[in-house]
């Protein structure tokens, strides 16, 4: 066996794991930003979606601006310096570890998904700097006690982490089951530590028939939620201003659109 021939099995799993029939949301939302990685079947889906309701590419690019916003803002005036992002994605411009190490070299990032197509790219592309740390855990976010477990050989869970979960809590169908999940995965983090949550929600008629259409398609569902719930994903931390808000309006650095998207940062007491 050649010292390659390991990473060419993997790689080749990894392949095999990849279902091109159905559309993928990483991948939808991939083509959505004005990514690379989607499939002809995530295309179809998307045009369609695009007829039904435009908004949603909005909805794609504010959100991954926000995510910049929150990032520059933790690393930057708060000093954390650990980040552990889970639901990861396809990487595109500006992923954590890019936005956080451009203001805090030393910043160490864990990424988290168990999806075999992120993991196939999140290998090839997720770098870091010299002085910092970033890695990638083929992990699942109904096991929050073993993702922590495995964050910590990256990082220092004594000291300040922000999670990050964009995007993704919509794949929980239970609201109970997703409060439950954040709320185990900030409890095994210290006091100072920070949520950052953002999710499309169901404000418009157009969003929830765009939800509706993209769960028909065969996908893995997305349930969008009303504010509350969004909010209610922060109970017993301290929000950060101005609180959990339309994702372009949290700490705008121009004038935003208006998005069925809401987000927030939360600090642990």
């Amino acid at each position: 066996m050649t010292d390659h021939e390991p990473e060419l099995a993997a790689a080749a799993e990894i392949r095999a794991r990849i279902d091109t029939d159905k559309p993928h949301s990483a991948r939808f939302w991939n083509y959505f930003v004005g990514g690379k990685d989607h499939y002809e079947v995530d295309r179809e889906i998307g045009d369609h979606i695009k007829e039904i309701f435009p908004g949603l590419v909005d909805v794609a690019l504010t959100s991954r601006h926000f995510l910049g916003r929150a990032v520059t803002h933790l690393a930057g005036e708060q000093g954390i310096r650990q980040f552990l992002d889970i639901g990861t994605g396809l990487p595109t411009a500006d992923n954590t570890h890019e936005v956080a190490q451009r203001v805090a070299p030393d910043a160490r990032i864990v990424y988290v998904d168990n999806d075999p197509l992120v993991l196939a790219h999140a290998r090839a592309l997720l770098t870091s700097t010299p002085e910092g740390e970033t890695a990638y855990l083929d992990a699942n976010l109904y096991e929050p006690e073993a993702v922590l477990k495995a964050a910590a050989h990256t990082l220092d869970l004594s000291k300040p982490v922000a999670l990050m979960i964009l995007n993704t809590l919509g794949h929980v169908a239970e609201y109970g089951q997703a409060r439950d999940l954040v709320s185990r995965l900030m409890s095994g983090l210290p006091s100072g530590s920070y949520l950052v949550i953002s999710d499309s929600t169901a404000t418009s008629e157009g969003m929830i028939a765009a939800s509706d259409a993209y769960n028909s398609s065969g996908a893995v569902p997305y349930y969008v939620r009303g504010v509350d719930e969004i909010a209610g994903f922060f109970d017993g931390l301290d929000l950060v201003e101005p609180g959990v808000v339309q994702v372009t309006q949290w700490r705008p650095e121009a004038a935003g659109s208006v998005v069925d998207a809401y987000g927030g940062v939360g600090r642990k007491p």
